[in-house]
């Protein structure tokens, strides 16, 4: 990537929404939590969001892509776009609070 282009930090909170979904939900009883992010960003990138956010240091992030998916929506064949998803561990017993 070109040096004088900058990548877009996440700034708006529709950039790092929670991922609601029964693993999701299994895993924040854990101290695990599961963001939908952009596809352009990296871990270091989501931490940063992540404590500017939350407050909380993260112990680990990990990623992963989610991948497009074909839907049928009024007789139409369509794609349903993939992204881009993290993982964020946080201590024993750290909680955030999502709203």
């Amino acid at each position: 990537m070109p040096k004088d282009k900058e990548k877009k930090e996440i700034t708006k909170k529709s950039d790092f929404s929670p991922r609601v979904t029964e693993k999701a939900t299994f895993l924040g009883e854990q101290s695990v939590y599961v963001f939908n992010i952009p596809k352009g960003q990296n871990k270091t990138e989501i931490r940063k969001a992540f404590e500017k956010e939350f407050k909380i240091k993260p112990v680990k992030i990990r990623t992963a892509g989610v991948k497009n998916k074909g839907v049928i929506y009024r007789g139409r064949a369509g794609i349903k776009r993939g992204g881009k998803k993290a993982y964020v561990y946080l201590k024993k017993g750290e909680k955030i609070e999502i709203k």
